[in-house]
């Protein structure tokens, strides 16, 4: 069994990547098919940016963008909701979406209310404050023990599919999200499945650079994020988040067949998650 691919649609004039290109609902529902259509599992709809230095968005513009959306692919494929707003994650369960990706690791209540699934991200700070000076003592043990804490309270509370991502560029420097990545196993080796998402991300552009040594723009980032979603992937993450689905979805089909694998611990979760 392949690790999963989640598709990533932000419906947002200020995402770091896509941002002001799905404002349109009718433009957001063909590209969330189009993410299906490449091989995406879940299609990751979000309404406000949560890039740094980003600012928030009243709850009522949020759920006005995201809603229509999900209405619109809950049908035909799976859909997830990122946001970190109780009253925007209810509307977007309500319109079809199965699963909370929550950046502020608090929303396990509206999920289990729901019967829906829920991914607990680390963040350190908040958008707008979470590059300016991140520090830890040991990024690998502090991240998984939060994740830990908060996969536990929500499965005690009722969630019946839990995922852990340990938030790669969410308040950390390029050593730390390299860090998490190298030693990623202190995480699989856990009880809940994980969800890594580095895709186009700023700290690739400066750890893979271009051949005369500027960093790589967003839009020249592809091989770096094939290589460490693939990285993440061999470790044992079950499903990764990106941008370039199509990609990523053969670059999971060899990881899943490589001689000697094995679903491991979270072969049901990702049935679950299917």
């Amino acid at each position: 069994m392949r690790p999963l691919v989640m598709g990533v649609l932000n419906v947002t004039p200020d995402s770091f990547s896509d941002g002001g290109r799905f404002l349109d609902p009718g433009a957001a529902a063909a590209h969330g098919r189009a993410l299906a259509a490449a091989g995406a599992d879940i299609v990751d709809v979000g309404g406000e940016s949560s890039r740094p230095g980003a600012t928030p968005v009243p709850a009522a513009e949020e759920i006005r963008r995201v809603v229509p959306v999900i209405a619109a692919l809950a049908g035909e494929v799976r859909v997830s909701v990122d946001t970190t707003k109780p009253e925007v994650a209810e509307a977007a369960l309500d319109a079809g979406a199965t699963l909370v990706n929550d950046i502020s690791a608090s929303l396990w209540p509206q999920a289990a209310a729901a019967g829906a699934g829920w991914v607990a991200m680390h963040m350190r700070g908040t958008p707008a404050t979470m590059q300016l000076d991140p520090a830890y003592d040991d990024v690998v043990a502090e991240v998984a023990a939060f994740l830990r804490a908060a996969a536990d309270a929500a499965a005690a509370g009722g969630v019946g599919e839990v995922w852990i991502d340990p938030g790669i560029g969410f308040g950390k420097t390029a050593a730390h999200n390299l860090a998490l990545l190298r030693h990623l196993d202190r995480l699989v080796e856990g009880p809940y499945p994980v969800l890594v998402g580095t895709s186009r991300k700023g700290f690739l552009g400066g750890v893979a650079p271009e051949p005369d040594g500027t960093p790589a723009t967003v839009d020249d980032r592809l091989p770096a994020s094939l290589a460490t979603a693939t990285w993440a992937m061999l470790a044992g993450a079950a499903m990764v988040r990106v941008h370039d689905v199509a990609a990523t979805v053969q670059a999971a089909r060899l990881v899943g067949d490589r001689p000697g694998r094995s679903d491991g611990p979270h072969s049901e979760a990702k049935r679950v998650a299917t």
